[in-house]
């Protein structure tokens, strides 16, 4: 079912630097197809989302190096439907300029959504009767999120902690819930203290709202940028000069803060989220851990490829593995569990256990110099 009020955003920012030496700054992670599909991430992102809004209201939000790359990935896409960022500045400001810039085109009533472009979904028809849900909860007036059924005490993730049911208040979304707070990620023992509670949901960073609720909303919390983003909003259409005034004056002194900092956690301790229970498989391919469950053995060895970047080696037990990118090969003998990911400049080998490490890894390539290679 397609929603005539409802504007889909994707933004595409960040380089995936767990996912180094794969993802770079000129080339992050949502441009390739990491899980096999067929599909790049980003392209995935915006096929799912053509049935609830139809193509023509899908949005995308980059850094000015990745629209050529966007473009090409996504013919389809209007040129008005891209909002070009000189400098990233984080999701609050890519949200809710191009929110604004919907609003002023179709009315401040539209509900807008924001669905990051590195997310792999399983189970479609789950998906949108999640989003259906959000979406009339939307329109009833609350920032609305999807809470994704922790599956396990993960600590990689923020959770949404469930109160209340809405179901009496808005009738058309029966599985609504009031939102008591959302929280960091925890440890351990207290991941493993939520789940026991079955209260606590994966924060996966899907929100949906009316633009008008969102930017009021910011107005309060983040008046800096509300002002920076609607007067940006206000020159966006009246042509190239007046946009790039707008977007020189106040685009690179906008704070840099994530949605769920500036908008959902301030609104959620006035009883104003509401979060809608996600029944579909959901990965945020945050590292190459979690490539590798996404990706099928290609022999008994349990050896993982990565599609056709040719680039991405899962190993599971010892062997000899060739790596087409490079023509060579790479030989382990005694060793397993492993991740090996080799590309023309860089090889990276590194367990499986570690590979949240990556990140802090390039930090330190960064500052020592090896910029150039990131």
């Amino acid at each position: 079912m397609t929603f005539e009020d409802f504007h889909a955003i994707i933004p595409a920012g960040g380089v995936g630097t767990r996912l180094w030496p794969l993802s770079r700054k000129a080339r992050p992670k949502f441009l390739f197809d990491v899980a096999g599909s067929g599909r790049t991430l980003i392209q995935s992102t915006f096929d799912r989302l053509i049935p609830l809004c139809g193509a023509a209201n899908i949005y995308i939000s980059t850094g000015e190096q990745h629209v050529a790359p966007i473009c090409e990935q996504l013919p389809q896409l209007d040129s008005s439907a891209i909002f070009p960022e000189p400098s990233p500045r984080d999701s609050t400001a890519a949200i809710a300029l191009a929110a604004a810039v919907i609003a002023r085109r179709f009315g401040e009533k539209s509900v807008v959504g924001s669905f990051a472009a590195d997310h792999v979904i399983r189970n479609k028809t789950a998906f949108e009767q999640s989003v259906h849900q959000a979406i009339v909860t939307a329109r009833a007036g609350y920032v609305t999120t999807i809470g994704i059924a922790a599956s396990r005490p993960s600590t990689a993730f923020g959770y949404i902690h469930e109160g209340r049911s809405l179901a009496s208040e808005i009738p058309d979304a029966p599985s609504a819930h009031l939102v008591e707070a959302f929280v960091e990620k925890p440890d351990a023992q207290t991941a493993q203290a939520y789940l026991e509670t079955g209260e606590y949901r994966w924060n996966a960073g899907m929100f949906i709202m009316r633009a008008d609720v969102l930017l009021k909303s910011l107005e309060q919390t983040k008046p800096g940028i509300y002002e920076a983003v609607r007067s940006i909003a206000d020159a966006w259409d009246k042509g190239k000069d007046q946009r790039e005034d707008a977007m020189n004056r106040w685009w690179h002194g906008i704070e840099k803060i994530a949605l769920d900092y500036s908008v959902a956690e301030p609104v959620a301790a006035q009883s104003g989220v509401a979060v809608i229970p996600g029944g579909f498989g959901w990965d945020d391919v945050g590292d190459f851990n979690s490539v590798a469950a996404l990706l099928p053995s290609s022999n008994r060895q349990n050896i993982k490829v990565l599609g056709d970047a040719d680039s991405l080696v899962y190993l599971d037990s010892a062997g000899d593995v060739v790596a087409p990118q490079s023509g060579r090969t790479i030989a382990l003998l005694g060793v397993d569990d492993l991740i090996v990911i080799d590309t023309p400049d860089a090889l990276l080998i590194a367990p499986r256990a570690r590979s949240q490490q990556v990140k802090q890894m390039v930090a330190h390539l960064s500052e020592s110099g090896h910029g150039d290679i990131l």
